[in-house]
């Protein structure tokens, strides 16, 4: 006849505080969720599409930006060397629109030749 495994039972007296610790753990993890979300919802988000290294002196970048309600943005865009130092920079000002999704491009002057480019931040 095989064995049969039984899981550990907790000490008697000791139930209520695996209830009040399991309890307090899902509230934890309920509120870092919370947190998280609240934190994001609402805030404007952004995505590089591609880059396209047009001379030693130009990087084009283009990118996708996601508004909310459609509200205007200025968004920093950056070119990079090889050691990722920036090179170019660039304030692109992304119009209001009723559009809440808009796709740009802006080519930027470069100091030396860059080998990617991206956006830094909008706000």
């Amino acid at each position: 006849m095989p064995s049969r495994t039984t899981l550990p039972r907790p000490a008697p007296g000791q139930l209520k505080w695996w209830v009040v610790g399991t309890v307090g753990i899902l509230a934890g993890v309920g509120l870092a969720i919370w947190f998280g979300l609240s934190s994001t919802l609402g805030q404007p988000s952004w995505q590089t599409l591609g880059y396209k290294v047009v001379s030693d002196q130009q990087v084009r970048v283009d990118f996708q930006v996601y508004r909310p309600g459609g509200t205007a943005l200025t968004c920093t865009v950056e070119a990079l060397s090889r050691d990722f130092a920036p090179v170019g920079t660039s304030t692109v000002q992304v119009p209001a629109s009723a559009e809440e999704t808009t796709n740009e491009s802006v080519t930027l002057r470069t100091t030396s030749r860059a080998v990617t480019g991206q956006v830094r931040t909008c706000s």
